[in-house]
């Protein structure tokens, strides 16, 4: 049976759906049959982050109204065939699904993916209250901003209490000069805040916008510095010991992300 997890965070613009969909990508890539759950009612886009906004015909409310087969919502990925997304509505109407539904669809899920990774909103919408109902694990995504740690630590507190006990963090648009200019908190000092393990952190690429826009994720450039990052990630995720780059060092920088 497969694993869920739901990837969020306290404040938007962190980027924690370009995380969903590269960390889902790399893991596609290598074997693992993947499932992003777009649950950011709202502001759903990872059909357009990933140019299949133009497939989108239905959603999980569909399924859950009866109108199609579970098959006929699922989208495949155009570059990966293990990666898949499920919308869950087209539009910002989410009172056709409760909590039932949407747990009866994820466990259904569950028996055909490897991994299923539900994007949820930043806060308490009713997309993150759903996910942490039924994930086991959760990644929550921050920078080093302190308003964005402040927030993320508050999420923090709603995942446990709603007995999601495996928390990973990851930091976003990592910046090592802004970190040697004493312009962020530093990595060490966000992972003591927060108090719970770091997965990976992503490097700022000024590209990663621009592809999102246009439906390419960059993860797939082999040669790029994100690239990097998310394989480091997802090789950590699956729980392989593989250490990060030592972000205080510039010359490692330089080797390993040289392009």
């Amino acid at each position: 049976m497969g694993e869920i997890i739901a990837v969020t965070s306290g404040k938007g613009g962190v980027g924690k759906s370009s995380v969903c969909i590269h960390l889902g990508m790399m893991l596609a890539s290598k074997g693992y049959k993947i499932c992003l759950v777009d649950a950011d009612l709202g502001l759903k886009n990872l059909d357009l982050m990933m140019g299949l906004d133009n497939r989108v015909i239905f959603d999980m409310q569909d399924v859950v109204e009866e109108r199609c087969l579970l098959e006929r919502a699922l989208l495949q990925d155009k570059r990966e065939k293990n990666l898949y997304l499920l919308p869950v509505c087209k539009g910002v109407n989410f009172s056709g699904i409760h909590q039932d539904d949407f747990v009866r669809v994820m466990r259904v899920l569950q028996n055909q993916f490897d991994y299923l990774f539900i994007d949820t909103p930043a806060g308490v919408e009713s997309g993150f209250r759903f996910a942490s109902s039924v994930a086991g694990r959760a990644i929550i995504v921050s920078n080093l901003d302190v308003s964005a740690l402040q927030d993320a630590d508050r999420v923090i507190g709603l995942l446990l209490k709603e007995g999601v006990a495996m928390l990973e963090l990851v930091l976003n648009k990592i910046s090592p000069r802004a970190i040697d200019k004493g312009m962020c908190v530093k990595i060490e000092d966000a992972t003591s805040w927060l108090a719970i393990p770091l997965l990976g952190y992503i490097v700022e690429d000024a590209r990663m916008q621009s592809c999102n826009n246009r439906g390419l994720p960059i993860a797939v450039a082999r040669d790029s510095q994100l690239y990097h990052c998310f394989d480091v990630l997802a090789r950590r995720f699956l729980k392989e010991k593989v250490a990060l780059p030592k972000l205080n060092e510039r010359r490692f920088l330089s080797r390993i992300f040289a392009t």
